[in-house]
């Protein structure tokens, strides 16, 4: 008879996957709220694969994302923090309050 497994065990390795803490999520969401109240960001989205976990901010629902943070590790090595807009990387650093410290510059979306 099988194994049973729970749902995604099949899929990943147990452990492996990199994923936010509770720490880090309150303060993605710290900031994604002072953006909203701000009306520059509207929507947001939360991905995970097993080298990264992606937190993604967008201005319209149905657009590309305009930055996504992503926390990148992989087994047996620590997490390293990226911020991006599009193809282009804007800030690397170790941790999630370096990277988060590109968004104190008071970045706006241009449109031509």
């Amino acid at each position: 008879m099988g194994r049973i497994l729970r749902m995604g065990e099949a899929s990943r390795p147990a452990g492996a996957a990199v994923h936010f803490d509770r720490a880090e999520l309150c303060s993605l969401l710290g900031l994604y709220s002072r953006r909203v109240a701000a009306g520059e960001w509207r929507d947001y989205a939360i991905g995970q694969r097993v080298d990264r976990a992606v937190f993604a901010v967008y201005r319209h629902t149905l657009d590309r994302p305009l930055f996504t943070i992503a926390k990148i590790g992989g087994p047996g090595r620590p997490a390293g923090w990226e911020v991006a807009s599009g193809p282009r990387t804007l800030c690397r650093a170790d941790s999630l309050e370096d990277v988060l410290r590109v968004f104190d510059r008071s970045l706006r979306l241009i449109t031509l």
